[in-house]
């Protein structure tokens, strides 16, 4: 049974990755509503980003996914899973700076007709927010958050016992996660995405600069309180997680190995496909 289910895993996580590209223009193109010639465009940055991704990106997440393999089996400090948090965050910019260039080259293609088109996704996207950590009572939203959590970790370990989920439990009452905070941030970047679109369009020399900045803001909010909160945010996650995987079993952990391992291979499959 195992076997099958990291089969199936293993089976979705190429299929998934192979569909990317697609995937990734329904998305873009929902937000948007593109045009034929933007379409054409778009089809082609993508083509080109997975290709720079599954070459140069795939073998790294696969030597990182190894290395967790490793540490999988012994206990973990926050600061060991902060290392890894920083080690991802860092391979996500690079992803980032490599979207710059198309994207400033659709900006300078969005007609108002299709601004329009993102203001309203995006409020969608707010609606969605609202109603996952928003909406019910406290109880209600931390139950919620603790059901994510539990799948969340039994992917990776397997069933948790009423202990570990207690645990996870507790931690989650104690984070300082604060959806109105997050929120706002969110109406923060969307406006400010809508508003370098804009002066890109305006100052169509700059626009590569100005995607740049944008993406500077996303990584570090301008709102000095935000910076602190996130900080904050992740070095709880950290410690949940270290304090979760140091309760787990040497079965859990070797679950959680198999797991990698299957990763490992996918990406390792994926980046050699041309």
């Amino acid at each position: 049974m195992t076997l099958a289910i990291l089969l199936v895993a293993c089976t979705a996580t190429r299929l998934a990755y192979n569909q990317a590209p697609t995937l990734s223009y329904w998305w873009i193109d929902r937000h948007v509503d593109l045009t034929d010639t933007q379409t054409a465009q778009t089809r082609e940055d993508l083509k080109a980003f997975f290709q720079w991704h599954r070459r140069q990106e795939l073998p790294a997440y696969a030597s990182l996914l190894r290395q967790w393999q490793t540490m999988a089996v012994d206990q973990v400090s926050p600061a060991q899973a902060c290392a890894q948090f920083e080690d991802i965050r860092q391979r996500l910019e690079r992803a980032a700076a490599e979207t710059v260039e198309p994207f400033a080259r659709l900006a300078l293609q969005l007609t108002p007709e299709q601004l329009e088109n993102l203001k309203k996704q995006q409020a969608e996207s707010n609606e969605d927010f609202e109603k996952d950590f928003l909406r019910g009572s406290p109880q209600q939203r931390l139950n919620k958050r603790l059901d994510k959590a539990v799948e969340r970790s039994e992917s990776f370990y397997g069933k948790l016992s009423p202990a570990q989920r207690d645990l996870l439990r507790d931690w989650l009452q104690q984070s300082p996660f604060d959806p109105q905070r997050t929120q706002a941030e969110r109406l923060r970047r969307q406006a400010d995405l809508l508003q370098t679109i804009r002066d890109a369009q305006a100052t169509p020399a700059k626009a590569e600069q100005l995607v740049r900045e944008h993406i500077a803001r996303i990584r570090q909010s301008p709102e000095p309180s935000y910076h602190t909160y996130n900080q904050a945010l992740v070095r709880q996650g950290c410690a949940q997680f270290a304090t979760l995987h140091n309760a787990t079993t040497a079965e859990q952990r070797a679950n959680a190995v198999r797991v990698l391992k299957g990763y490992e291979d996918d990406l390792r499959t994926l980046s050699a496909q041309r």
